[in-house]
């Protein structure tokens, strides 16, 4: 069932990413230059699609990237949290452990007799 509602979302998807592309395949050029337009230090070549997807992929990064960063609080407080459960079950299992050692002044256990 997975599988199949992946195809029928993802297919969906890349029709439209492949027409979205054919529809935007003009060559452009990219420049990294304020001053000189004409003739710029730093110029890149590309068909408008390629740059549309780049810079939505680097829109995805920076935003990955944000999230993790606005999250650290959240997992420092689990790590915190998971080291004091393990501290607390440690210390648990060593108090049944004391408990179920026997102590050398303990009394005999209560025996009942059997009835006559």
């Amino acid at each position: 069932m997975r599988k199949l509602v992946a195809i029928a979302i993802l297919a969906p998807l890349a029709i439209v990413i492949v027409m979205f592309a054919v529809a935007n395949r003009e060559i452009i050029t990219v420049s990294f230059d304020p001053f000189d337009s004409a003739q710029p230090a730093f110029a890149l070549t590309m068909p408008l699609f390629m740059l549309i997807f780049a810079l939505v992929a680097l829109g995805v990064v920076v935003g990955g990237i944000a999230a993790w960063l606005r999250q650290h609080k959240w997992r420092m407080r689990a790590r915190r949290a998971e080291a004091e459960a393990r501290d607390l079950r440690a210390r648990l299992d060593t108090q049944q452990l004391r408990r179920n050692v026997p102590a050398l002044e303990a009394s005999p256990p209560f025996v009942v007799p059997p009835a006559a």
